[in-house]
């Protein structure tokens, strides 16, 4: 029996540069950093006190607003990022009456739902009482309710959940998204993540952990991937949203075919709380299973958006697992950071970095990894583009996002072509 193909037709983002796709590619490739101050009337006493905000956002006509007054910027920022990726995928809002809407899902997922609405709602119960509490405060925290919104708007009646594994969560939500589809049950679906953890309790929960860069002196630096100077991680936010298909729909509807998804796993290192396994055994069992549901070889892969978020633990776990699975061919592999821009938008991260990954197929063109100065010896061999972006016909891509409690996840994408992969 003939391997049902998906492919993605679509993308639409919130993020530290905007919500246009191009543009935040193109600031990429510049080596832009999207890191800022935090305001300093709210922060001033915090040890970390930047952050990759999203600044100046509109919802424009893709939520209503007084909706969007009520609702936490994570379900704006995943309604704006999903009737984006319509759009681009060539399907109007106006005009989603030609789609079999029973058909047509959402798996929208957030590591940590609506922070602001708790935060303020918590606030208000201890101030002023339980009485004055808004009715929807339960809704508008839960990490459903993103997608739940986006479909009510759009009127899609197909698979509708929210997964939340952390930071690996988008991708979680990108590969259960693709089963969907291959198993038959969907022939849409619009699928990623969402978060808005920049708030003061957000903030404070990841100081607590010890976990976050302390450079307040040069914030744009601070984000610093497999260099030896990282201190921790830089929060981000935003959103990415993608819109996949199976190929016979996106055919017979003319769609725009961007990339190709090739296959994907999950799977858990059961080891420890928020550290990972030094020896990046759950990430290489990942990798390994993701090429087999690809059904490629592992040479064909030669570019990886890594997790790399900038913690003295992560960013060298992730490179022995790769090592382990690729071996001598790591390098013919060339590698980059994202979140060395956008800082780690958390259970947006993995949607945002598929975008990133997507652009980088159709441009042929990889951005750089800033802030990689002095590169940890680990790491020698693996062209980790520091010097400028680069020019390179990728074969097939693979993209990694894991999460606190030892979630693992590898997307698999390639360019397209009428014959399969």
């Amino acid at each position: 029996m003939k391997k049902k193909r998906v492919v993605v037709t679509g993308m639409g983002l919130v993020s530290c540069f905007g919500t246009n796709v191009e543009h935040f590619y193109n600031q990429l490739l510049a080596g832009k950093s999207g890191i800022v101050p935090l305001p300093e009337e709210t922060y001033k006493d915090f040890p970390t006190r930047f952050a990759g905000l999203v600044a100046d956002f509109d919802v424009g006509p893709y939520l209503d607003k007084k909706q969007a007054r009520r609702v936490d910027p994570f379900v704006r920022y995943a309604v704006v990022a999903g009737k984006k990726a319509l759009e681009s995928g060539k399907l109007p809002l106006d005009g989603l009456d030609c789609l079999d809407k029973t058909r047509c899902g959402v798996l929208i997922g957030s590591g940590m739902g609506g922070m602001g609405v708790f935060y303020e709602g918590v606030e208000t119960l201890l101030t002023k009482g339980f009485k004055r509490l808004t009715p929807f405060f339960v809704p508008f925290i839960i990490t459903n309710i993103g997608g739940a919104i986006l479909a009510i708007d759009i009127g899609f009646m197909g698979p509708n959940y929210s997964i939340s594994t952390a930071c690996a969560t988008s991708n979680y939500c990108i590969y259960s998204a693709a089963e969907h589809i291959l198993r038959g049950d969907a022939d849409l679906m619009l699928c990623g993540g969402s978060e808005a953890p920049i708030t003061p309790i957000g903030v404070a929960g990841f100081v607590a952990c010890k976990a976050l860069s302390e450079r307040n002196e040069a914030p744009q630096k601070a984000s610093r991937p497999w260099d030896k100077q990282r201190d921790g991680f830089v929060m981000g936010e935003g959103a990415g949203v993608l819109l996949l298909e199976s190929l016979e729909h996106a055919l017979a509807r003319g769609a725009p075919i961007l990339a190709e998804y090739l296959g994907g796993s999950i799977s858990c290192d059961a080891s420890h709380m928020t550290d990972p396994r030094e020896d990046g055994l759950g990430v290489s069992l990942c990798i390994e299973n993701a090429l087999k549901q690809a059904g490629i070889d592992k040479k064909k892969i030669n570019y990886v958006n890594a997790h790399a978020t900038s913690t003295l633990a992560g960013d060298l776990c992730e490179v022995r697992a790769l090592k382990k699975v690729f071996g001598s061919h790591i390098k013919d592999i060339k590698m980059n950071g994202t979140k060395s821009m956008t800082g780690h938008c958390l259970g947006a991260a993995g949607g945002i970095e598929a975008i990133a990954t997507i652009k980088a197929i159709e441009t042929g063109m990889l951005h750089p990894t800033i802030n990689l100065d002095d590169p940890e010896e680990e790491v020698a061999g693996i062209d980790l583009i520091r010097n400028g972006a680069k020019a390179h016909k990728i074969t097939a891509a693979l993209s990694n996002s894991f999460g606190f409690g030892g979630h693992n996840s590898t997307l698999i994408f390639s360019p397209y072509s009428l014959e399969s992969s």
